[in-house]
Order: structure tokens, then C-alpha cells, then sequence
């Protein structure tokens, strides 16, 4: 008999019956299948970023001083890489606001660390690792009013006294605390406005698709944000950065391959056309070309490419969020764009960018099930599943090629603090701006120890998971703990080499050490309920086990 299915009846009889991988928690995990890409999902919750294999336990915690600023990544070489919120000692006010980036080493250290928070400048949202260790990094600095009516933004859409430019810096770290930078574009030399023909960039916006209009103000009424990009993304293969705009419902593809001289004019590049956008797709009549219920995109997030050997490779993955949308609900949203043989995105005159449809659309049954009105993204998986993290709920959950759910998980990091296993998530603030799994064989785990220790979540339950880390057979005869309940003695037996015992309080705290097998004296331990951890044979077994004075 399969030791997993020893636990799974020993749980089952302890307590009480549940559905194969389901469970009635109400955080940490809540459905665990077989058909789940076996890996780690990352994610940042306040100061912390957590790394979790399949049954929430944590294999890898990163502590910073700051709250996130909003993307964390974790690289091929261990490190992981985070934008973090500081204070801004100008008056920049921006939802998911930064300022900083941190990088830290696969033990917690923190090796690098870059701010970008100034009077008039600062990081925010997204940043984004490049191949050759290189970091592209989402900010915006300020125009002011007088600056943005030369531009020829209408003075009456300007309350604040100034407007937001959006601007891509790619950074190259130096020592400790500093970067050059190698590479810059900004949205700002790449505009149109047919309202005043007396000043800078004034033409016919439906001939122009490759500019944006100024005035097109989207869902920022009369604010500064107008655009609010939300996500940097880059393709190697294409050297293109794809930006999603939150306030427009567009995404943007822009051409990487310019100097710094050409990404701020119409000509030069890979692609002859400067730091003019190559592609944009989303809603149309923000360059005329279409009307209202063309809209494709509601305030959409987390948009990139799918990478190279993967199911839908080269196409655009993203998180349509459906704000203002009528009814609200969510999708998910891949697009193909049209590309010439010669390699350009297809545009025809008076005719919007395709596709006219998404290649691949994603919702629940009941639609309006699935709405997170902002943060959120998507992710395809090695095995061709998705993960999608509905933000607003914290909620992570993978979907398979028939779309049955067979992960999800549910932030217990709140606003207040962290849950504990049976309390209400709702209305807790647990929002999460990503998440991003990694299978078993990413580079960065090779050699590492990925030993997890208990969820997140306080007082956890398990029984949704299953509770062996490694397919490894055993003999029932070969491995027996008793007595369960216990008042002195923790007896354990296996014929199997065991590495390590331990054992865990409900709050993690490790309070029994041992790498020998032998009884364990649990006569002076409180009454309560203990994780014992058993790691052999390159498994980890986890149960429960229950102290009473009897």
C-alpha cells in the first residue's frame, strides 16, 4: 500500500470524510489534484514573498523592510528580484506606487538595492529581468501643466497642474546601491492631438495609430494617471517590451532594439519605426478606429508573452479584469496579432489592429463569479495548464486543457494580519498583486534544500494535500506512529533510513529537533495540536498529531 494512501485513510478517520484533494479550509490550499503541475508559486503579501510547493508549505521565505511595489520574480540563478513601496517626497500619487528595487540572494540577503523616488520621478507597478541581467524597470515622471499644454492636452483636463509621462528605464546594477542606465524610452515622444493645431503633435489620429492621443482620457476622467500601466513584459526572440494600459484597456508593443537617441523619435530600430508603438489592441477608438462596442479590454493586467516551448507560444497572455463592464466579470484573454511575413504587426487603413476576437477566452460558467476589478494576472504552465490569480480575493487557482479547476489556494495574508485556518477571508484585504509558478526543474532550485515548512496560514489543515513530496512506495509494516492521541511517548517506526524529525507547533514554531529515530518525550508539551515532519529517502511526510494529558 502506498504511504500516502496510509495517510490519507489515518486523516480521513481523524477528521472526517472530504473529497479526493478538496478540503473545507477557507485559506491556504483548497484543492490539490494530481493533474496540478508539481512546482512552487511565488507571491508577495506585504513585506513578505513567499515561495510554496503544491500543499502551501513554505519552502522559501523572503523578508524585506518595505511593502511590495508590486512584481517579484525569482531568477534562474536563486535570486529574487522585488519592487518595493517607499515614500515619495514629491507629490507623485499613483496606485502601486514603488520607488525601489531590491535584490536579494537565495538566503534572504539583500545584495543590490536601487530607489528611483524623486520630486518628480518615481518606479512603479512592474519591473522586468532581462536575459543578459539587465533590468527594465516601469516609472513615471511629471510634466507640468504648461509642459502639457505645448503638447496640446486640453487645459481643462489638467486639475492637478500636471501630467503623468510613462517611462521604461532599462538599469544595469552596479555594486550594491547603484545602476546605469542603458536604455530609456518615454510615452511622451510619442503623441498626437487634433485639438490645437498651434502646438507639438497635432495631426489626424485615425492615420496615426502609431501615436497616442493625448487627450483620450479613458478612466481617468481629468486626473494626472491617464494612462496607468500596469505591466512590463519582454520578448528575447521578438527584442519587443509589451506595456498593458490600465486607464486606456490597451496593450502597447514597443521596439527594444533602438538607441536611446531612436526610441525617443518615429525612425531607427529593429523594425524602422523608432520608440513608436508597433502594436496595440484593445479599444480602438482611442486612435478612431472604432466605436464603444469594439472595447475588448476592461482594465487589464499582467499582459506578456507566452514564453517559447510552451502551449500558445508567442502569443499574448493577459488578465481582463471587465471593469465597467456590464455585467462585471473577469477572463482571461490570449491574443494572436496578425504579423506579415516580413515579421510587422498588420494594419490596414480605417481598420482597427486584430484580431477581432481573442485566440483563447477563459471565464467561469456563471461569469460574474470570477471579477477582480484590478491587480491579477495568468500565467500557462509547462503542462499547459493556467494559473490565474483573481487578485482583489488573493485567490491563486490552475485550470487544466478542459478548464477543471486542480490547484487553488487562498491568501491568508490580510490586511490585519495573517488568518487562521477557518476564518472568512472576505473583505480581508488579502490582495495579491501576482502569482508565478515554477516547476521542479527551474534552474534555480538545483541543489537547493526544498524541505517546506508549515503553510502560511495559522492552524493549518492538510488534509487537501497530498502529503508526501515524492512518489516513493512503502509497506504499511514499514512505517507506524503511536500512539495518536499521545500523552508522553511519540513512538516511531520504519525500516527506512530517516534524515530528519521534526516537530511543529500550530503557530511553526520548530519545537522538537532530531536525525535519529527514537521516542519522542512530548510529557511536558502543552495539550494542543503538532506537525511532525518526517524527511526520507528524498520525501517529506507530514501529519498531524494531537497531545493530551491524560
Amino acid at each position: 500500500m502506498r504511504l500516502s494512501r496510509i495517510f490519507n485513510i489515518v486523516l480521513l478517520l481523524t477528521f472526517g470524510f472530504s473529497k479526493p484533494g478538496q478540503s473545507q479550509n477557507t485559506v491556504g490550499v483548497l484543492i490539490n489534484s494530481k493533474n496540478a503541475l508539481e512546482g512552487y508559486t511565488l507571491f508577495t503579501a506585504k513585506t513578505e514573498t513567499y515561495l510554496i510547493n503544491n500543499c502551501g508549505g513554505v519552502v522559501k521565505q523572503w523578508t524585506s523592510s518595505y511593502l511590495p511595489g508590486q512584481s517579484v520574480y525569482l531568477l534562474e540563478n536563486g535570486n529574487l528580484l522585488r519592487a518595493a513601496e517607499i515614500p515619495n517626497p514629491g507629490n507623485i500619487n499613483i496606485p502601486g506606487i514603488g520607488g525601489r528595487i531590491e535584490l536579494f540572494d537565495w538566503d534572504g540577503q539583500l545584495i543590490w538595492e536601487y530607489n528611483y523616488s524623486t520630486m518628480s520621478a518615481t518606479q512603479h507597478h512592474d519591473v522586468f529581468p532581462l536575459p543578459d541581467g539587465n533590468i527594465l524597470m516601469l516609472a513615471v515622471t511629471i510634466i507640468s501643466r504648461d509642459e502639457a499644454i505645448q503638447m496640446g492636452r486640453k487645459p481643462s483636463t489638467i486639475p492637478l497642474n500636471q501630467l503623468y509621462n510613462e517611462q521604461i528605464l532599462e538599469l544595469q546594477p552596479i555594486g550594491i546601491n547603484e545602476a546605469k542606465i542603458i536604455w530609456e524610452w518615454n510615452v511622451k515622444d510619442h503623441l498626437i492631438q487634433d485639438y490645437d493645431n498651434k502646438k507639438d503633435s497635432y495631426g489626424d489620429i485615425s492615420e496615426n495609430p502609431q501615436l497616442l492621443d493625448i487627450n483620450f482620457l479613458g478612466i481617468s476622467s481629468a486626473g494626472s494617471n491617464w494612462l496607468h500601466i500596469n505591466a512590463i513584459s519582454y520578448s528575447a526572440e521578438l527584442d519587443q517590451i509589451v506595456l498593458s494600459s490600465r486607464h486606456l484597456h490597451e496593450i502597447y508593443m514597443i521596439d527594444h532594439s533602438t538607441s536611446i537617441a531612436e526610441a525617443a523619435s518615429h525612425t531607427g530600430g529593429r523594425y524602422g519605426k523608432g520608440g513608436d508603438l508597433l502594436y496595440r489592441w484593445g479599444n480602438p477608438i482611442t486612435y478612431q478606429q472604432g466605436s464603444v462596442a469594439d472595447q475588448k479590454l476592461f482594465a487589464q493586467h499582467s499582459a506578456g508573452w507566452i514564453s517559447e516551448g510552451l502551449r500558445d507560444a508567442g502569443k499574448i497572455l493577459l488578465f481582463n479584469n471587465g471593469l465597467n463592464r456590464s455585467p462585471l466579470f473577469s477572463e482571461i484573454d490570449i491574443i494572436e496579432p496578425p504579423v506579415s511575413a516580413a515579421g510587422e504587426y498588420i494594419f490596414e487603413d480605417n481598420v482597427a489592429y486584430g484580431p477581432p476576437e481573442p485566440a483563447y477566452v477563459y471565464t467561469t460558467p456563471i461569469r460574474t463569479d470570477f471579477y477582480s476589478p484590478f491587480l491579477s494576472s495568468a500565467q500557462r504552465l509547462a503542462n499547459g495548464n493556467l494559473l490565474i490569480c483573481e487578485g482583489r480575493k488573493g485567490h491563486f487557482f490552475e485550470i487544466d486543457q478542459q478548464e477543471n479547476m486542480v490547484w487553488k489556494y487562498i491568501s491568508p495574508v490580510s490586511s490585519s494580519g495573517i488568518l487562521n485556518q477557518g476564518e472568512n477571508p472576505e473583505n480581508s484585504n488579502n490582495h495579491v498583486f501576482r502569482a508565478t509558478k515554477y516547476a521542479t526543474d527551474y534552474q534555480a532550485f538545483t541543489g537547493k534544500d526544498l524541505v517546506a515548512n508549515l503553510p502560511v496560514e495559522g492552524n493549518p489543515d492538510l488534509t487537501a494535500c497530498n502529503l508526501i513530496s515524492k512518489k516513493i512506495d512503502f509497506d504499511f509494516k514499514d512505517f507506524i506512529i503511536y500512539p495518536n492521541p499521545v500523552s508522553d511517548d511519540l513512538k516511531i517506526k520504519t525500516s527506512h533510513q530517516v534524515d530528519r524529525i521534526e516537530l511543529f507547533d500550530l503557530g511553526g514554531n520548530k519545537v522538537y529537533f532530531g536525525q535519529e529515530l527514537q521516542n519522542i518525550d512530548l510529557s511536558r508539551f502543552h495539550e494542543g495540536v503538532y506537525f511532525l515532519r518526517l524527511t526520507l529517502s528524498g520525501a517529506t511526510i507530514t501529519t498531524r498529531i494531537m497531545k493530551f494529558n491524560f
